[in-house]
């Protein structure tokens, strides 16, 4: 059996997405154009463009003519920082706010305009990953162009008190962006509730195809454009957009605006079955992470005695696929910065690994893994012993 609990890094496309890609990319169905043509092929190319801005909207609660088309998550992130300091800039506003479990997409964009000058600050979280309304308060200065705080964070779930933080920013005159990235597709997000100026999401993580993505910008919200050329999504971003990964993600956000309810119920019950047979099941297991405020389908499980890596390869070998943390952060060594930031002591940083479920999964898969781990983690806690 091959078992796949790695979503948060990807997911597989739904055949009804699939579907409509194939769609375009054939020629004789006359989708091809370039969607900035006037004649038919262009304009057939057009409607697909605007079929899936309203699927996108809708999925968010946001009107359509603010839905920016992007090729992902890193490039909507960097599009809602970069465009709204190099909006603000002349303004004297070069204070940018972000919490300290950011995807890497948004810290490393902040350490790149700190090199030119700005001023960075990346707000704390508790034990359990939250960040405190107070402690952006007193963050906050007159010169505080954006705060940026994710949804949902990729690797332990969390959600955080997004309202109460844009409230906390505008109250200062600040733009507040949410990384929604984790959270789009899962459970119900609607950007006037939360009372964000920019949002991120990308398809990949709910079913669509990687390559594409949305920045969601509030009507009114000051931004430059970080790609120049052409007039493309109203000369927001330039470049012939990419017709047939948008329509997939056009797809899928009408997908998951169907199921996600029905969806997150049923994960979110894997999940925890899943969760409380390891804690019950293997001595010296905890969970990191704020354990009822989190996306349904994600936990993250520490295991004492154990290296995550090895257990990763392990569980691998047995053809169940986990994670460390954030894919786009493999290969490196460094602990969780996540982990880190949560105040969490160095072994737990370096023995958990992350679990993230989705429509694939079954309850036979999780019978399957909780028959696998126990062994695995008993013969790995045997060979750390026998080291030392």
């Amino acid at each position: 059996m091959r078992v796949y609990f790695d979503h948060n890094a990807t997911t597989p496309l739904d055949p009804a997405v699939v579907e409509a890609m194939v769609r375009v990319l054939r020629s004789e169905n006359h989708d091809f154009g370039n969607p900035s043509s006037i004649h038919q092929y262009g304009q057939r190319a057009k409607g697909i463009l605007d079929e899936t801005r309203t699927a996108v909207a809708d999925l968010v609660h946001g009107e359509v003519s603010e839905i920016v088309f992007t090729s992902g998550g890193t490039e909507s992130d960097n599009f809602a920082i970069r465009g709204v300091a190099d909006a603000l800039e002349s303004a004297g506003r070069r204070h940018l706010i972000a919490s300290s479990i950011e995807h890497e997409a948004v810290l490393t964009t902040f350490k790149a305009l700190a090199r030119r000058g700005w001023t960075t600050t990346l707000l704390p979280v508790d034990t359990t990953g939250i960040v405190s309304p107070a402690a952006l308060e007193a963050a906050l200065t007159d010169t505080t162009a954006l705060v940026s705080v994710m949804h949902a964070n990729n690797e332990i779930g969390t959600i955080q008190p997004i309202a109460d933080l844009a409230r906390v920013a505008h109250a200062r005159g600040a733009l507040f962006h949410t990384d929604a990235v984790q959270s789009v597709g899962k459970i119900p997000v609607d950007v006037r509730a939360l009372g964000a100026d920019l949002l991120s999401l990308s398809a990949h993580k709910f079913y669509g195809p990687k390559g594409a993505g949305a920045l969601w910008i509030k009507r009114g919200t000051r931004v430059s454009a970080i790609l120049t050329g052409g007039k493309h999504e109203r000369n927001r971003r330039a470049g012939t957009e990419n017709v047939p990964a948008i329509a997939g993600l056009g797809t899928a956000a009408a997908l998951a605006s169907g199921k996600m309810t029905a969806e997150a119920g049923r994960l979110a019950g894997l999940r925890d079955r899943l969760e409380n047979e390891v804690l019950a099941r293997i001595p010296n297991t905890a969970v990191n992470g704020e354990r009822s405020q989190r996306v349904p389908n994600t936990t993250n499980i520490s295991f004492d005695g154990i290296e995550a890596e090895s257990l990763l390869i392990a569980l691998d070998l047995e053809g169940i696929a986990v994670s460390t943390g954030s894919a786009c952060s493999s290969g490196t060594l460094e602990p969780s910065h996540v982990l880190r930031a949560m105040g969490l002591p160095t072994h737990r940083t370096q023995n958990s690994i992350r679990l993230s479920l989705g429509a694939g999964n079954t309850n036979e898969e999780i019978d399957y893994f909780l028959e696998k781990l126990p062994k695995v983690v008993e013969k790995l806690r045997s060979l750390t012993a026998a080291r030392r």
